[in-house]
């Protein structure tokens, strides 16, 4: 018999909002976080809007002896866990160390801990450390620093699958669960916006280089000229369903199907990305009319939300059923940005709200009930999350409510 997983905690780092209940309010209320970038001058840039987080002082929340030893995405990734370990009501000192795991995602590496290397052995001569060596460490720090803090010494891994990688690393932890972890932090936290990490984002030539943030990021719109890069996410605190109905645990609903696709070249092409919606809906047991909302990847690149319309009405219909893209709100954060969706789309679940798609005015000719300006009202069961990563990556999520 399968087992089901279930969510209890969420911890949330997100542009338009610090924590699940500013983000959540931030959301509904249609709040935009994209502006300047401000973490450093990009004027000499194409690309010179972000979705930022501000307000965001790590000494409040961790002891100043981590602070030397980490960078802003570590930084942001332990409160993020400790806020939904809190949120689950879980004390990690109560709890057999090899029972509980950790597992996230990357999107590229340690660019501001390399540029940091960088600039040490160019200004003090320390040292010697390989980009290379950077980024591997990278890979491993989040979820090693996760680990230590806590205490969990069960299995733990970073899944590299650029922005399809929120979706990738919590079904990894459904796996681990269903084999016997009781208790696993997943899903992923990202911050590429450091100069050297501005410039690798450039590389896939789908920045927008919109100067007004309004229109800067425009999925499934006529105008729609690539996206903004952001930063943030979410950590999901995941343990099986019947472990914490005995502990008596709030619970936000289950992660109910899964599945993955590969395009090689052709991201283009929505032929994976429909597969990927077919095999995680039979994943879950379910059919096209047992969903409610679809949380979209939406590239705003017009080649690529051709495909996502594509895929979505060959297997709901055209204008068959709500879909919705808040990250316009947030920008694309990259490992960070299904996470968070997925986040939201529990949020919804609990609230019976469908978030807005902000500013985005959309295109007939991709046939989707897009969800614009406004929440939408809606009885809530079933949400479908996207997400596609560049290179080829494809993958989809059903999420059930706990009622």
């Amino acid at each position: 018999m399968t087992v089901p997983v279930v969510v209890t905690g969420l911890g949330v780092v997100a542009p338009n909002g610090l924590g699940t209940s500013d983000f959540w309010n931030a959301t509904l209320a249609g709040k935009s976080a994209i502006g300047p970038l401000t973490r450093f001058d990009a004027s000499g840039y194409p690309a010179t809007l972000a979705g930022e987080i501000s307000g965001f002082a790590a000494d409040e929340h961790l002891p100043s002896r981590l602070l030397p030893q980490t960078d802003r995405v570590t930084r942001l990734s332990l409160v993020a866990a400790d806020w939904a370990l809190a949120d689950a009501g879980v004390a990690p000192a109560d709890l057999p160390a090899f029972d509980m795991g950790v597992i996230t995602a990357s999107s590229a590496g340690g660019f501001e801990f390399s540029q940091g290397e960088l600039k040490n052995l160019w200004s003090k001569g320390s040292q010697y450390v390989s980009a290379y060596q950077s980024f591997a460490w990278f890979y491993a720090v989040n979820t090693g620093q996760i680990s230590i803090r806590n205490g969990m010494k069960g299995p733990s891994g970073v899944v590299v699958t650029d922005q399809a990688g929120g979706l990738d690393a919590v079904a990894h932890a459904r796996r681990q669960i269903r084999k016997g972890t009781g208790l696993v932090v997943a899903g992923a936290v990202d911050a590429n916006l450091c100069s050297w990490g501005w410039v690798g984002l450039h590389t896939s030539g789908r920045l927008s280089t919109g100067t007004e943030p309004t229109t800067a990021y425009l999925p499934f719109d006529d105008r729609a000229a690539g996206h903004v890069a952001g930063e943030g996410g979410a950590l999901l605190v995941m343990e099986r369903a019947d472990a914490a109905r005995e502990r008596g645990a709030r619970v936000y609903g289950e992660i109910a199907g899964y599945a993955a696709t590969f395009d090689g070249r052709d991201d283009r092409d929505g032929r994976s990305l429909r597969k990927a919606v077919e095999l995680a809906l039979a994943d879950a047991g379910l059919r096209p009319g047992d969903v409610d909302v679809v949380f979209a990847d939406a590239a705003a690149d017009p080649g690529l939300d051709r495909a996502e319309a594509e895929a979505l009405t060959g297997v709901f219909g055209p204008h068959g059923v709500p879909v919705t893209a808040p990250k316009t709100m947030t920008g694309r954060l990259y490992s960070g940005a299904a996470s968070l969706d997925l986040a939201a789309a529990f949020l919804a679940l609990a609230e019976g709200q469908i978030p807005p798609t902000a500013h985005v005015e959309p295109a007939d000719r991709y046939g989707l009930d897009l969800v614009t300006s406004q929440p939408r009202a809606a009885e809530l069961r079933t949400a479908l999350v996207l997400a596609r990563g560049h290179g080829g990556f494809n993958s989809a999520m059903v999420v059930r409510s706990a009622a």
